[in-house]
């Protein structure tokens, strides 16, 4: 029984696949340790998003390590610029605008790795299933070139192709969940984050409610 247990064991199966199901199995292990640090890169980036952004509604603070300073300084340099017979309207949306520029750059860089999740949920079973397969195969050859139909000739390739669907899905399961949660999380913050430039950008260009009117304007 110990010995069986050894030999349908991770190691055993992959050391005695043959060098198709090894290259399988090698390729969704990698995609499996992956997909972890991706899940966990792309965690750590979107909860110090989310951190920044409340010290920012809260504290007003927007050099949280330098996260979302490049936004602020996109706002107060879009509003140091005056264009001639431009209403306040006009300055705020164009201040919006300039600190959505940077706010997509910064979201972007944030996101990268989330498409990268998405491949590995969904190709990672159909590599999976060419293990699958080419194990099955590997088994009919073995029965057909020992004509024998006895479990201990079967079992080998049969383990194997079980190994590559089971890694597969060890591979993709995680993908699949990390992909839709982050996501869900990177679309809160965003929202949130384009509540704050609306808030800021109001800021920024409170200033010009209270200056004069040039001389001769009509009203």
């Amino acid at each position: 029984m110990e010995h069986a247990a050894s030999a349908l064991s991770p190691l055993h199966l992959f050391l005695q696949a043959g060098p198709v199901a090894k290259t399988v199995i090698l390729m969704l292990l990698v995609a499996s340790i992956w997909c972890w640090v991706l899940i966990i890169e792309s965690t750590w980036a979107v909860t110090r998003l989310r951190k920044a952004i409340e010290s920012a509604r809260l504290n007003g603070d927007h050099a949280d390590a330098n996260l979302l300073s490049p936004i602020a300084e996109a706002g107060r340099q879009a509003a140091s610029l005056s264009m001639p017979g431009e209403s306040l309207g006009e300055a705020r949306t164009r201040v919006t605008e300039a600190m959505d520029r940077a706010a997509h750059h910064l979201l972007n860089g944030i996101e990268g790795g989330l498409p990268n999740l998405a491949v590995i949920s969904s190709v990672s079973p159909f590599v999976g299933l060419f293990g699958t397969v080419w194990g099955i195969m590997v088994s009919f050859s073995a029965i057909a070139a020992a004509k024998d139909t006895n479990l201990a000739v079967v079992a080998p390739g049969i383990a194997e192709a079980l190994a590559a669907t089971a890694i597969g899905l060890a591979a993709a399961i995680p993908a699949t969940i990390g992909y839709n949660r982050i996501g869900a999380s990177l679309a809160r913050a965003g929202q949130a984050l384009q509540h704050l430039i609306e808030e800021q950008a109001i800021t920024f260009t409170a200033h010009r409610g209270a200056e004069p009117r040039p001389a001769g304007e009509a009203r």
